[in-house]
This record gives C-alpha cells, structure tokens and sequence, in this order.
C-alpha cells in the first residue's frame, strides 16, 4: 500500500510534499511505539507500586 501511496504523491505534490509526508509518517508511527511503550511501562509499574503499598503496614 505504501508504494502506491508514494506513488499517487509524487505524482500529485512533487517530491518535496511526498518527503515531508513520509516524514509526518514516521513520526506518527514513533509517536505511537512510545505511547504504547509508556502505556505498558505505566501499568506494570502501577502494579509494583500496589503490591509494595499493599505489604506496609
């Protein structure tokens, strides 16, 4: 899908317009890795967190 995309771009914007989509792209895409990361990260530290709380007295 990504080659037709790049394809219908170059032909519509030039290749400054498809660079710069391929750019807003990828950084999309690391956006949404770090989101999940963090996401992930953030509950199993949540979890940590209950279990010592969960063991004072």
């Amino acid at each position: 899908m990504l080659p037709m995309l790049r394809t219908y771009l170059h032909a519509f914007l030039g290749e400054r317009g498809a660079t710069a989509v391929e750019y807003g792209i990828m950084v999309a895409l690391i956006a949404i890795v770090i989101i999940g990361a963090v996401t992930a990260l953030g509950l199993g530290l949540k979890g940590t967190f209950s279990s010592a709380a969960s063991q004072m007295p």
